[in-house]
């Protein structure tokens, strides 16, 4: 009888420590997803707060980039006007000009 009850102390012993096991594995499972879910709203701050940053260096690079067209495109018309002031000095002169590049008779032609 008293190898019966040793037997049944191990097998009850086995169970128990196999309840045990998954019991801590269920509470680290459950510990894992609720520090998941605490965090998300702080990870969704984090990465607006991201968004945001980038957003703001974006819209600023833009208008930088806006303003160096328009400077551009003031040099090209002044170079242009001084080019053609200086074929109508070339043709009053009695010379003949070179042949305005393509692109260049292209963008006179269609503004692009």
């Amino acid at each position: 009888m008293a190898a019966f009850g040793t037997v049944g102390m191990v097998v009850a012993g086995l169970f128990a420590a196999r309840a045990t096991t998954r019991a801590a594995a269920a509470t680290s499972e459950a510990t894992r997803a609720a520090a998941l879910a605490q965090a998300e709203p702080s990870q969704r701050e984090q990465d607006r707060a991201a968004f945001e940053a980038i957003k703001t260096e974006l819209k600023s690079d833009l208008a930088e980039t806006k303003l160096e067209v328009q400077r551009v495109r003031g040099v090209l018309w002044s170079i242009s006007r001084w080019a053609l002031a200086l074929r109508d000095q070339v043709v009053d002169l009695g010379g003949q000009p070179p042949q305005t590049p393509q692109d260049v008779e292209d963008y006179y032609r269609t503004g692009v």
